[in-house]
């Protein structure tokens, strides 16, 4: 993304947004907490062209094949990218707009209760095409799943547990109170998702159905969306028939405060658009997409 040249009150991550509606600048002020100020809304996906898709992107492959959760993401950050105001979030009471667009998860090693878990975070970019987006994703899974190299997150966090809790209870005061005029270290939060544009939760991949996930004060994320496993549902046409059909299921979180109900109306149906229509990815992310609001 184009980064704007600095000024006052900026922080290093975005840029502070002076000349926002009055109603924009105030409710930072009278509802300061992000978990205070959050909007739920679901949507479910119809798995019907998305299978499609995967199957002709899998043609050849016998590894890191293309997934419908590599495709929802790639759709949900090129949302953002034609979607700005969806990149914002709310810290000490201003409202940023972020310098670049990032997404985040969480990989288990294994699946096993033992294994550990690590954080995926990288950036997507405004020319992002789907095959430069999985390239991107898989690189990332297979870094993060290897016992050699570890995200600077979690690094940092293994490094604070041997201390004594006092001087953990300090240094984590120290850092929250950083973090909140965005002086935080990158190695305690370079690769935490808590910091992204957009953190992404996969239940249906350990089995579970989709549900709501909150948004933490800590960090700057306005934007969590679960995952939950495909399922048969049923729908009415307009004749009255009925049609029974796979869909997947996605729990979306927001900062109410970044944006109105009709923005997020229109990113949701963005991002059915995209999912509807999902070789529109092969196209580099800020190509225009004709889209419009179901009423």
């Amino acid at each position: 993304m184009t980064q704007k040249k600095k000024k006052w009150g900026d922080r290093r991550d975005a840029v502070w947004l002076k000349d926002l509606p009055s109603m924009n600048r105030i409710m930072p002020c009278i509802m300061p907490n992000r978990a205070d100020n959050e909007a739920f809304l679901s949507v479910d996906i119809d798995y019907r062209p998305l299978e499609a898709y995967l199957q002709k992107k899998n043609e050849g492959l016998t590894e890191d094949k293309y997934t419908f959760f590599h495709v929802i993401a790639a759709a949900i950050g090129k949302a953002f990218v034609l979607r700005p105001k969806m990149n914002r979030f709310v810290c000490n009471y201003r409202v940023y707009q972020r310098n670049e667009i990032s997404i985040a998860f969480t990989v288990k090693k294994k699946f096993s209760d033992k294994a550990e878990e690590s954080l995926a975070f990288f950036t997507y970019d405004e020319k992002e095409t789907m095959d430069s987006f999985h390239e991107k994703i898989m690189k990332v899974i297979h870094i993060t799943k290897s016992d050699v190299e570890k995200d600077t997150s979690t690094g940092a966090m293994d490094m604070l547990v041997k201390l004594p809790q006092w001087m953990i209870n300090l240094l984590t005061k120290i850092v929250l109170w950083l973090d909140k005029h965005g002086w935080a270290p990158q190695d305690v939060i370079g690769s935490d998702p808590n910091h992204s544009s957009i953190f992404l939760s996969n239940l249906g991949s350990i089995g579970l159905e989709v549900g709501y996930h909150h948004l933490v004060n800590w960090g700057t994320n306005s934007c969590f969306i679960v995952l939950g496993k495909k399922h048969l549902k049923k729908f009415y046409n307009a004749d009255g028939t009925e049609d029974l059909h796979e869909v997947v299921p996605l729990g979306i979180t927001l900062d109410e405060r970044i944006a109105d109900g009709y923005y997020y109306s229109g990113t949701i149906a963005l991002v059915k658009k995209l999912l509807e229509n999902p070789e529109l990815l092969d196209a580099p992310a800020d190509t225009p997409v004709e889209y419009s609001i179901k009423r």
